[in-house]
């Protein structure tokens, strides 16, 4: 079936600035803004999509990624540090002693990638600040960090904030570049970088945890959770999402069930499911949120090899219908991500209507610049792959690891390169808040309420496309979306 949606009045509060796409990520017991994000979109959990890079711009964006599952437990950890050193408010530091030498300090640098380091005495006391741009490895090798660090009395520093924005406010009254944060004693408790302000008001609407850090998801599997959930919580998992095609599943309630009992502030996404008994099924089971589809992507033959699945506007419909009953009875509101088949504005605004809280993409995302894939050239076009959890190439992990299925779900190809996400997104965002403005709400629970969408017929389709002109350049045509 394909939807289109009915105008409804526009008013002075429904126009594009006034809009908000907030949405809940997932269900909480207590009000918190955390889990929220600001656009309706999320990367999904594959191996040629959500990478660290991924994560890092799509939440300065607003949105969220899920880091791909199908990797050790040791490297997914590794992205998700990644994502969460990027930025953070009270940052806790890496220190050197006042006597380690240049030529050490240089190797610590590289093995971790900083480039600050407080120097402190025997006793942990602060001494002051040494940088990348405070020595030269050639010429002061054998020299020691304080022989050329930047002195305590040289710099301005905070005693006993722990309030953020004092602490951004008295750094940016200085000409530093970060702002060491003491103890009464003199220790080093903390350091807040300037940078970090600037990431913010460069990016307002990017979603950030409690400590300020970027908000980041992570995909798991029913196999290994017991080892890879704590070491994702350890390094900050903010949302756990189970990866599977099938969740209405003995599987997964086992694992939703350990996960809430052992990490109960860890919230899982569970799914994948197209009806109205596997979504009451997962939320039953603690699901704070489900994903609903199957089938539906452009890379996945789950329906072709096997006969299961269901359209995706059918599977929102009818899990929307089964949330908004559960939410009646229990009061206990689960969002529904849908996830598959969607790849542009006018799909996310029709899936958004039809009930979905935000939407999953892989072919998306995949095109951008932060996919974790490298560009190549085929026929005198950039080009990115892309593969699906179930194809053969993905599968080769789960084989070694779990003795999956012997068959296919998924096929390999290419997707044409379209630059930044950020360029890219920023149309996206556009097109998707002036169709609510076209439908006259101003935010996303009002488009589930007052939404009338009518299915079309393939003449009507044929109608709403270019027809009967010639175009002699197909980049006439404008279709910044890449499609």
């Amino acid at each position: 079936m394909e939807f289109r949606l009915l105008p409804g009045y526009t008013t002075s509060e429904s126009i594009s600035e006034h809009i908000s796409l907030r949405t809940p990520l997932v269900y909480t017991s207590h009000s918190s803004t955390k889990y929220e994000i600001n656009i309706p979109v999320v990367s999904a959990a594959m191996q040629s999509v959500s990478g660290a890079k991924m994560a890092i711009e799509l939440a300065k964006a607003g949105g969220i990624s899920f880091l791909f599952c199908s990797q050790s437990i040791e490297s997914q950890t590794a992205m998700m540090r990644a994502v969460k050193h990027h930025k953070a408010g009270f940052v806790t530091p890496h220190t050197v002693n006042k006597n380690t030498s240049i030529e050490r300090l240089h190797q610590l640098r590289t093995e971790h990638g900083f480039n600050t380091f407080p120097v402190v005495d025997d006793e942990e006391k602060f001494l002051g600040i040494i940088t990348r741009n405070d020595y030269d490895i050639n010429s002061h090798r054998e020299m020691s960090v304080s022989d050329r660090m930047i002195p305590k009395q040289s710099l301005v520093t905070g005693t006993g904030i722990t309030n953020l924005k004092s602490a951004n406010s008295l750094l940016m009254e200085s000409h530093q570049s970060v702002l060491p944060i003491l103890d009464s004693n003199g220790k080093l408790s903390s350091l807040v970088f300037r940078k970090d302000i600037y990431d913010h008001l460069d990016n307002p609407a990017q979603v950030v945890d409690e400590k300020k850090r970027l908000l980041c998801g992570a995909a798991i599997n029913t196999h290994d959770y017991k080892e890879r959930v704590p070491a994702l919580v350890n390094e900050g998992a903010d949302i756990l999402c189970i990866d599977s095609s099938d969740g209405y599943s003995e599987f997964q309630k086992e694992t939703i069930k350990w996960i809430t009992s052992n990490f109960p502030d860890t919230p899982v996404v569970a799914g994948n499911v197209v009806t109205a008994e596997g979504f009451r099924f997962l939320v039953e089971n603690g699901a704070a949120a489900v994903k609903v589809g199957m089938g539906s992507g452009s890379i996945c033959i789950t329906q072709e090899q096997k006969g299961t699945g269901r359209g995706l506007a059918t599977a929102i419909m009818k899990t929307a219908q089964e949330r908004d009953k559960y939410f009646a009875e229990t009061g206990k509101y689960i969002p529904i991500c849908a996830d598959g088949g969607i790849g542009n504005s006018k799909d996310i605004s029709v899936a958004l209507a039809l009930g979905a809280d935000y939407i999953m993409m892989g072919r998306y995302f995949a095109r951008m610049e932060e996919s974790p894939t490298e560009k190549i050239i085929i026929n005198d076009r950039i080009m990115k792959p892309y593969w699906g959890e179930g194809s053969n190439r993905a599968r080769e992990w789960h084989e070694n690891r779990y003795s999956q299925s012997k068959f296919a779900e998924g096929v390999e190809g290419f997707v044409e390169y379209a630059g930044r996400l950020k360029d890219s997104l920023d149309v996206t965002i556009s097109k998707i808040k002036s169709t609510l403005s076209t439908c006259g709400v101003s935010d996303i629970a009002q488009l589930h309420a007052n939404a009338q969408l009518e299915v079309v017929s393939a003449l009507s389709i044929r109608e709403g496309k270019v027809h009967d002109i010639f175009m002699p350049d197909k980049s006439s045509y404008p279709d910044s979306e890449g499609y």
